[in-house]
């Protein structure tokens, strides 16, 4: 196959650029293991390039009504739709991701643009009375350039879906594509160079160490928004803070639970909880059911009905609209999940399917791990605890509602949970009770657009996907008038 999709340039100030470093980082297909594609490894010099470039846009994109904006904000979301196919091959070759479930990445990441272009006008200020004669009243502003760093689990959509909340509200920015299945982010950049200004939107490859961290620390950006692991959220508030005093949002990792009281339809709890773990990309997604934890009345059925349906998961090309897992990202990626598997084993998980890599000649390369479940889990367990961010779920069991809390909340996350009952007044009390940023009753969905999705304790800081999202993009004036 070789580099099928040659070197894809940055792009910054509206040129497609190599790094000034001349060096590159070549993508590998995680199902074959083969060289795909080349990004320019960038610099701390190609960051401030692009801060530069953005910073010189600002000020006209900011001058532009927001309903200039919000038109042009429509036309990346045609421009998106227009390659979608193109954007999936790209997408799927790179990143492992199944093509039948990622189709709904390049809508997503439409959907988003065209939302936020509709709550254009929500950007209010307030008024107060605060004197008898005076007029008081607020502004909301952008910060000018932000920066958003996106993870590999779905790098075109959450580069492209949250581009449109810092836009709207005026600011210019500059996005980091991941370390690795980084590709698509030139699609993305092609279509901004047809349709925005030059500098509104930049985009820069490379390294956590030196882009990454040269772009939460550049003293210009004042408002950063990261989606990805615990560990680098902590680098990211840590570095901004040597710097300035920065707006940070972080949307972070989890262990998430789902938990089964004893009138819950059993196979429908499953069946939800399976979904849920977002096999279609190999368990790699921070909102990922990995721990379902049933009272002990249905544990039995449970821990069959799990692994019946997860043995039967069809593993194939990501490439295959049939296929319903691919590989996990990359060599580092399968290693880590490998050995988290690995402790599952040693501290007495019952390993119920999967835990290798499947058999087949299509799998002998590529970073392939069969779907994978425990059963008999304990909260004291690591793979109880720590996030694995791969095809691996754990079921436990419970006997009273205050055990299932204490379980659910025995980890340093707080994402999402799922409760499965018909007693309404025990769904809303539990839910009350974790400590979690979103909860779904009798079902896994967790993204609706309009509501926050975001997490509590490590799980991160603010929610994205609904108007707080845009409003968190701006700051707030106050303005007196007195007479």
């Amino acid at each position: 196959m070789g580099h099928q999709f040659g070197d894809r340039p940055m792009f910054i100030g509206g040129e497609f650029t190599g790094a000034s470093s001349k060096d590159w980082i070549t993508s590998v297909n995680p199902a074959t293991e083969e060289e795909i594609g080349r990004v320019p490894a960038g610099t701390a010099d190609d960051v401030n390039r692009a801060v530069t470039a953005a910073e010189k846009a600002q000020a006209g994109w900011n001058a532009k009504s927001i309903w200039e904006r919000a038109g042009l904000l429509k036309k990346v979301a045609a421009g998106f739709r227009a390659r979608a196919q193109e954007i999936l091959q790209m997408e799927a070759t790179d990143t492992g991701n199944t093509i039948a479930k990622l189709r709904a990445d390049v809508e997503i990441a439409a959907g988003y643009l065209e939302y936020f272009a509709g709550l254009a006008s929500e950007m209010k200020g307030e008024t107060m009375p605060a004197t008898p004669k005076g007029v008081h009243f607020t502004l909301r502003e952008p910060f000018g350039v932000v920066a958003r760093i996106v993870p590999f689990n779905h790098p075109f959509m959450f580069a492209g879906a949250h581009l449109a909340a810092p836009l709207q509200a005026g600011n210019t920015v500059v996005i980091k594509t991941p370390e690795t299945s980084a590709l698509s982010g030139h699609l993305l950049a092609q279509v901004c160079a047809e349709i925005l200004p030059p500098g509104v939107v930049n985009i820069v490859s490379g390294y956590g160490l030196p882009v990454g961290d040269t772009l939460v620390r550049h003293p210009k950006i004042r408002r950063i928004g990261f989606t990805g692991s615990v560990a680098t959220g902590l680098a990211i508030q840590r570095a901004a803070a040597e710097v300035s005093v920065k707006h940070v949002t972080l949307e972070l990792g989890g262990k998430n639970p789902l938990i089964v009281f004893p009138d819950a339809d059993v196979e429908k709890a499953v069946d939800a909880a399976v979904a849920g773990m977002n096999f279609s990309w190999a368990g790699q997604s921070c909102g990922s059911t990995s721990r379902l934890l049933v009272h002990e009345s249905l544990y039995d059925r449970a821990v069959e009905l799990t692994r019946t349906k997860v043995a039967a998961l069809k593993l194939g090309d990501p490439l295959d609209p049939t296929s319903e897992m691919g590989p996990v990202n990359s060599i580092s990626h399968y290693k880590r999940v490998m050995s988290f598997i690995g402790k599952g084993k040693a501290e007495g998980g019952k390993l119920l399917t999967g835990g290798g890599r499947p058999k087949g000649d299509m799998f002998k390369k590529g970073f392939w791990i069969e779907p994978t479940v425990f059963a008999d889990m304990t909260p004291d367990m690591t793979v109880a605890r720590e996030e694995i961010f791969g095809p691996v779920m754990s079921i436990g069991k419970f006997k009273t509602v205050d055990e299932a809390v204490n379980i659910a909340n025995a980890t340093e996350y707080g994402l999402t949970t799922g409760i499965f009952t018909n007693d309404i007044t025990l769904a809303l009390s539990t839910a009350k009770r974790i400590e979690t940023g979103v909860v779904a009753i009798n079902g896994s969905a967790m993204h609706h657009i309009g509501l926050p999705f975001g997490g509590a304790r490590n799980s991160g800081l603010g929610g994205e996907e609904c108007l707080d999202e845009l409003l968190s993009y701006t700051q707030v004036k106050s303005v007196h008038v007195l007479m």
